[in-house]
């Protein structure tokens, strides 16, 4: 039985039931709430990834039964965009406003959790992010974002409906870095702690005409207090992704509703319906030749993270647009909203990299850390000594 959400303006939750499901008594996690996202399987709870198309049945969450073992306890399911395929939080059922802006979007794809976590209704959530989906939300609503390691044993995507195999991860957002670190020790058994920057060789990736003026300036101030903390910052280039991305991942995502597909009308958004038609259209040649272009970005990754210790990069291109708004004004001129956003934040999902989304001073704009592909513990406790010097 559905408890009617009456208290939840946003439109957050996808579902509540009548009892949370209550972690293990005296577990390292106990006495922290958490809500889910609506992708991931739990058992006895619906899971319709936010659409009114049928979507396949991925199994029960690792991640989840994990985290009940250690001591969290579960309250609901937060919505999504549709089956995660965008970056603003509409979906079948209305969509999700911003936390504290109701006329602007909250961001995507895990829109719920980042309100459900900005509004202290519990504290942390579970999201997934492929190409954004954690870190962009998190910038826009003011929280913190993390996105582990592509394939790190301790954040499972077993019994999560996928998007794209190949960009998928599981995180978590809460409302600082220690909350994120507690839950990644309990997950993993290590003993990081906070980082010392002094001596932190840090690439920053600000790339011209990407970034309104106000995220420009925020980024900018942020490297200038890295600097404070005895770091080196320098400039670096990376290139625009969405040509390996964009294949990748639309294929993938139309492999995954494939059945959903088969059907004259499946119930998707008008959106997202198109994006899963252009997925079926993709030749295998074509899938392959964006892995072959997702290799050689890879290598490029590879090469700064080899010469640099962490790179800084804006989350958002903007402040949180207005719910519907599809284009963005920034020095680049007006540009297509979805292109604007993921071209700062696929990259690290496409490649994997661990990846940290923190607040900076201002307002709803979020900044990326991202590490060496497997030193998550590290990330984590660089994002420890920033917060721990606020």
């Amino acid at each position: 039985m559905t408890t009617p959400p009456t208290d939840d303006p946003q439109r957050a939750w996808a579902y509540r039931p009548e009892q949370p499901l209550v972690g293990t008594p005296g577990g390292p996690l106990d006495g922290l709430t958490f809500s889910v996202k609506d992708l991931y399987g739990v058992p006895g709870w619906p899971l319709h990834a936010s659409t009114r198309a049928p979507v396949p049945d991925p199994g029960n969450s690792t991640l989840v039964a994990r985290l009940l073992e250690l001591g969290a306890t579960a309250t609901g399911k937060t919505h999504l965009h549709e089956i995660a395929l965008g970056i603003t939080g509409m979906n079948g059922h209305g969509g999700t406003t911003h936390p504290h802006e109701p006329s602007r979007v909250p961001g995507g794809s895990s829109s719920g959790a980042a309100v459900s976590v900005a509004l202290g209704q519990v504290d942390f959530a579970l999201g997934t992010d492929t190409g954004g989906s954690i870190r962009v939300p998190a910038a826009w609503c003011g929280v913190v974002g993390f996105k582990p390691t592509k394939g790190h044993p301790a954040w499972s995507t077993d019994g999560v409906l996928p998007l794209s195999w190949t960009c998928d991860h599981a995180g978590p957002l809460a409302r600082d870095v220690a909350t994120v670190a507690r839950v990644h020790r309990a997950l993993t058994g290590s003993t990081f702690s906070p980082q010392d920057w002094n001596g932190v060789r840090v690439g920053l990736w600000l790339p011209a005409g990407w970034t309104d003026d106000p995220v420009h300036a925020a980024v900018t101030s942020y490297a200038h207090e890295l600097e404070t903390r005895g770091a080196t910052v320098q400039p670096v280039t990376f290139p625009e992704v969405l040509d390996a991305y964009s294949p990748i991942v639309l294929s993938e995502a139309a492999h995954v509703h494939a059945d959903a597909l088969r059907q004259d009308d499946p119930g998707f958004l008008p959106f997202t319906l198109g994006a899963l038609r252009q997925g079926q259209a993709i030749k295998e040649a074509e899938y392959r030749a964006a892995f072959d272009r997702r290799a050689a970005y890879g290598a490029l990754l590879d090469g700064l993270l080899t010469a640099y210790d962490v790179l800084l990069a804006p989350a958002v291109p903007t402040p949180p647009p207005l719910i519907g708004q599809d284009e963005v004004d920034i020095g680049d001129g007006r540009v297509p909203l979805r292109r604007a956003v993921l071209r700062l934040t696929a990259p690290f999902s496409l490649l994997g990299a661990p990846t940290l989304a923190l607040p900076s001073a201002a307002p709803f704009v979020g900044v990326q850390l991202v590490g060496r592909h497997g030193q998550d513990d590290r990330l984590l406790g660089l994002g420890l000594a920033l917060e721990a010097g606020k």
